[in-house]
């Protein structure tokens, strides 16, 4: 049947589809709207099952705060361009809102959740029937608390919540501890929370890396009292170009590599263990400086003060009880 403009024009402003689709929806609906409203939703099924195997690497990251929640939502797409659309924005803040309202838990639960006649999970299959896109939720992070905090850093890409075990606080306190796991991304809140495995994993690393190291450093001792630049034997191509160029002799290759092999066979059987352990703490140390949220140098701080320390001189009980950080960006 004929479908005319005003249908079109009408049908699109109520799903946003393509003008084809929803002239093509209609005819098929023969005219009725709610028809046609429909088989663009089926439509969306569709598509959504095609690009089921798509990677949805873009998309838009955003927090918010109510009271003692706050919750992080990212609803991820395929292209920045659809990321960026304001449509794509708005639904995002809609699904945030929604996630605040019911103070929901998951990210099934924030699915299952009913907006306009259907559930959140519903209405990103619709919106992958008009965009064409891969539409999923690639996050949905919580955190309650007395005091909580939410920040979103410029380009919706990132988006950071932290629960503080206290109320009553000036919010910039609060805001700079959400920018510190914004820029800094900690692994943990405090050296407590690092997992037992992480540990064993940085400490063996560490040790491995202080063996070599202290091979290394005999074996460079010895090719240069050999008068042998340790610079120009360090590896098999750098030995034949420094050979080519006349800095070494084929007579230095060989007395090079018979003293590597026998300094460092040596050295290896012969490591002060405690040395080596010691050396190895002190390193898994400044790993859990580095990755613990309070023990890291505050970075709005001009005394290079810890976040502990910034804390401390705002409250002596103030601290942080949990974060979570939201990044579509690779770190």
């Amino acid at each position: 049947m004929a479908v005319t403009m005003a249908e079109i024009t009408k049908l699109r402003n109520i799903t946003s589809a393509g003008l084809m689709d929803c002239k093509k929806a209609l005819a098929e609906a023969e005219g009725d709207i709610d028809k046609a409203v429909e088989i663009l939703r089926k439509k969306g099924q569709a598509v959504a099952a095609k690009r089921e195997d798509r990677e949805a690497s873009e998309g838009c990251v955003l927090a918010k705060v109510c009271g003692e929640y706050a919750a992080v939502v990212a609803l991820k797409c395929e292209t920045d361009f659809v990321a960026k659309n304001a449509g794509f924005v708005d639904l995002t803040k809609k699904i945030l809102d929604a996630a605040i309202e019911n103070k929901v838990k998951s990210a099934d639960e924030l699915k299952a959740i009913v907006l306009d006649g259907q559930t959140i999970e519903a209405l990103i299959v619709e919106q992958v029937g008009k965009t064409g896109e891969k539409m999923e939720i690639g996050a949905f992070e919580y955190v309650e608390a007395p005091g909580v905090v939410a920040y979103n850093h410029f380009g919706n890409k990132l988006a950071t919540i932290v629960a503080f075990n206290k109320a009553g606080i000036e919010e910039q306190v609060y805001k700079k501890v959400a920018m510190q796991v914004a820029s800094m991304n900690p692994l943990a809140v405090d050296e407590c929370d690092v997992a037992e495995e992480v540990k064993e994993k940085e400490i063996a690393v560490a040790i491995e890396k202080t063996k070599a190291e202290q091979v290394q450093k005999a074996v460079d001792a010895a090719l240069k009292k050999a008068g042998i630049n340790p610079a120009h034997v360090d590896t098999e191509d750098h030995m034949e170009s420094n050979k080519a160029k006349g800095w070494i002799t084929e007579e230095d290759v060989v007395k090079a590599k018979e003293i590597i092999a026998t300094v460092s066979a040596e050295k290896a059987a012969n490591l002060p263990e405690a040395m080596i352990q010691n050396i190895a703490k002190g390193r898994l140390g400044k790993f859990l400086k580095e990755v613990c949220l309070l023990n890291q140098e505050d970075v709005t701080s001009d005394d290079k003060k810890s976040v502990r320390e910034t804390l401390k001189a705002v409250d002596a009980e103030l601290t942080v009880l949990s974060f979570k950080r939201v990044n579509l960006n690779a770190d």
